[in-house]
């Protein structure tokens, strides 16, 4: 949804078969580059889901997005076992700015937005909808400075 790459999506744990580069428009003739690489799941590291394939796309990447659905039973477990995953696979990729994005925030009112965030990690991190487009201007203002801090 931030750029114009049409990425194969489904309702898979993982989102995407295959990466997917995209340029992100930004402000003033600005612009990124954004790698939509298939996401890591518990056991990626021993080859699970996509597995080390995919993972190793990661190291070239200088900012982590991570992408967790607003529905999910545990936002704070789930990213944890992002970061196990990446830590078990490559220790270095902890060193990289992170930025979280919880999706499908539509399906979630502001009332509970509020109460999620005390227990969302100390990152930089955005409710966003790509359905309703909700926050994503606010993810690439996120990203942007990210990117040039």
């Amino acid at each position: 949804m931030l750029s114009a790459a049409k990425p194969k999506i489904a309702d898979y744990p993982f989102t995407t078969l295959t990466p997917s580069i995209g340029i992100i428009r930004y402000r003033d003739n600005k612009s990124f580059v954004m790698a939509d690489i298939p996401g890591i799941i518990e056991g990626a590291h021993e080859g699970r889901g996509l597995g080390l394939r995919f993972l190793r796309h990661i190291e070239r990447n200088s900012i982590l997005l991570f992408t967790i659905p607003a529905d999910s039973d545990s936002i704070p477990e789930e990213y944890a076992i992002l970061l196990n995953e990446l830590q078990l696979y490559s220790p270095e990729l902890l060193d990289k700015k992170r930025v979280l994005a919880i999706t499908k925030s539509d399906l979630i009112d502001q009332e509970l937005m509020r109460e999620m965030e005390a227990d969302l990690p100390e990152i930089p991190r955005v409710f966003i909808s790509s359905h309703s487009r909700y926050h994503l201007h606010k993810l690439n203002d996120i990203l942007w400075q990210e990117l040039n801090s």
